[in-house]
C-alpha cells in the first residue's frame, strides 16, 4: 500500500492515538460492508462509473468464499490501480462544490479501502491504450503484490473469503440462501438501474441470469421492458402498467404490476433517483398507498420507478451505503409519486378510489383473496351493513350455523384442568407440560357434537359455554392445527398429500429456486411431491392435503416469502421456521365463510392439539367472556 499522507497517522500524542490506516479501514468496513451484497453492490457501481457495457458478476458460496466483477470499462493506470485501495480515494470528486451534482454512483472512496481490509482482493485492469495491464493484490489490507500483467481491458475484481480477518462478522452472516437472496436483489437493482448494459450472474459455476442489453435506439420503455422480462421470467409483462409524468422539479416513468400481481412479501420493489437504486419507506408507502383498495392488506405490488430531479433537491450523502437520500421537499415528492401512480391505474382502467382530478377513473369490485385452505367458501350465514356512518358493520339476518337450539349443557371451557381463565375473560396460555400431563382435557372440550356455533364477520367463531360465550379466532386456530401437524410430519411421519391429475412446472427466481432446494427434503415430509429441473423450474405432482388444489405456485412463493421473513426477525431452526412459515401462509385467512361442518371440525381439531390456546407465535386462538361480564355490560350487576 503507497505510504500514509498523514504523518502522524502512527504517533502518540498523550493519551490520544491516532488509528493506523489498516485498523481505521476495518473499522469503516462495519458500515460500508455489511454482507457479500455490499461488496457486489459497490463493485457493480465501479462498473458501471468506468462506462461498461459489459459486466459479470461470478460468486461462490453465496459471496462468503468468491465475489468477483468482470467488466469492460475504461481500465486504470498503474498508480491510480494502486492509489484506488487509499481510503477516499476518488476520481469522480476535486471540489466540495461537487456534491452538488453529482452524476456517479460511488464517490466517497470508501469501497475498495473497506473491502480490502476485511478480505484477500485481487485486482487486474487495463486501459485500452496500455500494451500491459496492472496486478495489484491486498491481504487483508496490507499490499502483497503489484506488478505488470496481461488482462483484457477493463477490470477484474476478485474478493476472496470476506471477513476471514474479522470472525465475529462473519459469523453474523446468515444461511447462504439469505445471503444469495440479498446477492440477487442487489443484481436486479443494477441490471434494472442500467438496462443498456449487459449483465451476468454466475453462483457456484452456475449461470443464473445473462441479460443481454438493449438494442441500438432503444427507447427507455422498451429497455427496461426487456429487462423486466429477463429478470423476472415468471413476470407477466402485459400486466405492467406504464407510468410516466414530468414537471419543470421532477419527473417519474417506469412501470407498476396490476392489482393481480400484487405478493404478499415485499421483495420486487425498485425505486430509482438520478439512476442510483434507493431504499425510502416514505416513498415506497406512496407507491403502495396509491393502489388504495384495489390489492388486499398485506400485499405489495411490483414496481420500478425512476426519478429525475436536479442533483441540488437531494442528498445522496447521508449514509455510507448510499442507498438513504433526503429530498429537500419529501413530502412533495411523496404527494407526486401517489398522485402519478394514482393516474396511471386510473389510465389503465383500474381505480378503486382516486382524486376528483383525474380521468377515466372507474370503480372494480375486489376479487376474493386466494388462501390454501381445505375450508373453502360456501353461502354466507351472516350479512352486514353500515349502520353508524363509520364503517362499522350493522348486523342485519343472523343465521346459526346449524340449526341447534342453545343447550346448557355445552362444554365449559373454565372446566379445563389446564386452562386458567382471568377475571378479564382471556385465557392465561398453559405450559407444554400441562397439556402432556393432562391429556383428556381436550377430549372434554369436543364431548358435546350438538352446541350452536356463530361465525362473526367471516373472522371469529362464537359458541356458547356453560359460564358464557367463547370466541375463537379462526385463522389463529388454523396456523395452530396446521403448525403442530407440520411438525409432526417434519419428526418422522410423513403429511398426506394429494396428487395433481396433471402435473404443474412452475418457474421460480434464483433466490426462491435456491431456498426451495435447501428445504426440499423437509417440505417434501409436508406432503409436497417436487423435483426440480435445471432452469429454476420446479415439477408439482402432489401437494399437502390442506392445500387447494390450484392454488400450488402462490402456497410455495407465500411460504417461501415467511420462511425468509422469518429468517430475519426471528431465532428459529429450519423445522421451526418451516414449520410456522407453512401454518402462516395455509391457514384459512378472515373473510373466509365457513359451513358448519368445518367450524366444526376447525374446534375438534384445536382442541386435540397439545396447545390449543395459542397459535405458534404465542396469540391466543380463543377468548372467554363470563355471564358475570356480560350481566355487568348489561348494568344488571348481581341481580341476575
Amino acid at each position: 500500500m503507497p505510504t500514509p499522507s498523514n504523518p502522524i497517522s502512527t504517533a502518540t500524542k498523550g493519551i490520544i492515538h491516532v488509528l493506523p490506516d489498516v485498523l481505521a479501514n476495518k473499522i469503516a468496513a462495519g458500515e460500508v460492508v455489511q454482507r457479500p451484497a455490499s461488496v457486489v453492490k459497490e463493485l457493480i457501481e465501479n462498473a458501471v462509473d468506468a462506462g461498461a457495457l459489459s459486466i459479470q458478476v461470478n460468486i461462490k458460496k453465496a459471496g462468503s468464499a468468491l465475489i468477483q466483477v468482470v467488466d469492460d470499462g475504461c481500465g486504470m493506470e498503474p498508480d491510480d490501480a494502486l492509489a484506488s485501495f487509499e481510503r477516499h480515494a476518488t476520481s469522480k470528486l476535486r471540489a466540495i462544490e461537487d456534491l452538488d451534482s453529482l452524476s456517479t454512483l460511488g464517490f466517497r472512496g470508501e469501497a475498495l479501502a473497506s473491502v480490502s481490509a476485511v478480505a484477500q482482493v485481487e485486482l487486474k485492469t487495463r486501459r485500452v491504450q496500455d500494451e500491459a495491464g496492472t496486478l495489484v493484490k491486498i491481504d487483508g489490507g496490507l499490499l502483497v503484490e503489484r506488478s505488470p500483467c496481461a488482462t483484457p481491458s477493463g477490470t477484474s475484481i476478485a474478493v476472496r473469503n470476506l471477513f476471514y480477518n474479522v470472525p465475529a462478522r462473519r459469523n453474523f452472516l446468515k444461511a447462504p440462501s439469505t445471503e444469495f437472496k440479498h446477492i440477487v436483489e442487489t443484481f436486479q437493482s443494477q441490471a434494472l438501474a442500467n438496462p443498456t448494459v449487459a449483465f451476468a450472474l454466475v453462483h457456484d459455476e452456475m449461470e443464473v441470469y445473462r441479460l443481454s442489453a438493449a438494442g441500438p435506439g432503444a427507447s427507455f420503455d422498451d429497455a427496461l421492458l426487456k429487462r423486466v422480462s429477463e429478470l423476472f421470467n415468471n413476470r407477466n409483462v402485459d400486466a405492467l402498467i406504464r407510468v410516466v409524468e414530468s414537471t419543470s422539479y421532477l419527473t417519474i416513468e417506469g412501470f407498476v404490476g396490476a392489482p393481480q400481481t400484487a405478493r404478499k412479501s415485499r421483495g420486487d420493489q425498485f425505486l430509482f433517483v438520478n439512476g442510483r437504486y434507493v431504499k425510502s419507506r416514505s416513498l415506497n408507502h406512496a407507491v403502495i398507498s396509491s393502489f388504495g383498495e384495489l390489492i388486499p392488506s398485506g400485499a405489495y405490488p411490483f414496481f420500478a420507478l425512476f426519478l429525475t430531479l436536479d442533483g441540488g433537491h437531494v442528498d445522496v450523502n447521508v449514509h455510507p451505503q448510499k442507498t438513504e437520500i433526503k429530498f429537500d421537499d419529501e413530502r412533495g415528492v411523496y404527494g407526486f409519486i401517489k398522485a402519478v401512480v394514482k393516474r396511471g391505474l386510473a389510465n389503465a382502467g383500474l381505480a378503486f378510489s382516486v382524486d376528483p382530478t383525474l380521468s377515466n377513473s372507474i370503480t372494480i369490485p375486489l376479487s376474493e383473496g386466494q388462501g390454501g385452505s381445505s375450508f373453502t367458501p360456501a353461502s354466507k350465514a351472516w350479512s352486514f351493513t353500515s349502520t353508524d356512518g363509520d364503517g362499522g358493520g350493522g348486523l342485519r339476518g343472523p343465521e346459526i350455523l346449524g340449526s341447534e337450539t342453545l343447550d346448557p349443557r355445552t362444554f365449559d371451557i373454565a372446566s379445563f384442568p389446564s386452562a386458567n381463565v382471568m377475571s378479564d375473560g382471556k385465557v392465561r396460555l398453559p405450559s407444554r407440560v400441562d397439556s402432556e400431563t393432562n391429556p383428556g382435557a381436550a377430549e372434554q372440550a369436543v364431548q358435546e357434537s350438538s352446541r350452536a356455533i356463530w361465525q362473526l364477520h367471516e373472522r371469529y367463531l362464537l359458541t356458547p359455554i356453560r359460564t358464557g360465550l367463547m370466541v375463537l379466532d379462526q385463522q389463529a386456530a388454523h396456523e395452530r392445527i396446521l403448525y403442530e401437524q407440520a411438525m409432526s410430519a417434519m419428526s418422522g411421519g410423513m403429511a398426506a398429500s394429494q396428487q395433481l391429475l396433471f402435473p404443474r412446472t412452475i418457474d421460480f427466481d434464483p433466490a426462491e429456486f435456491t431456498l426451495l432446494e435447501e428445504l426440499l427434503p423437509d417440505l417434501q415430509t409436508l406432503g409436497f411431491d417436487l423435483e426440480l429441473f435445471s432452469g429454476r423450474s420446479v415439477l408439482v405432482r402432489g401437494v399437502p392435503s390442506d392445500v387447494r388444489l390450484g392454488a400450488e405456485e402462490v402456497i410455495l412463493e407465500e411460504i417461501l416469502d415467511q420462511y425468509r421473513s422469518n429468517l430475519d426477525s426471528l431465532q428459529l431452526d429450519a423445522r421451526e421456521n418451516l414449520a410456522r412459515s407453512m401454518a402462516r401462509r395455509s391457514a384459512i385467512k378472515p373473510g373466509r365463510v365457513l359451513k358448519r361442518e368445518e367450524a366444526r371440525a376447525l374446534i375438534d381439531q384445536l382442541f386435540a392439539c397439545r396447545m390449543p390456546y395459542a397459535d405458534p407465535v404465542g396469540r391466543p386462538t380463543m377468548i372467554k367472556m363470563p355471564m358475570e361480564e356480560l350481566a355487568k355490560r348489561f348494568g344488571k350487576g348481581g341481580r341476575g
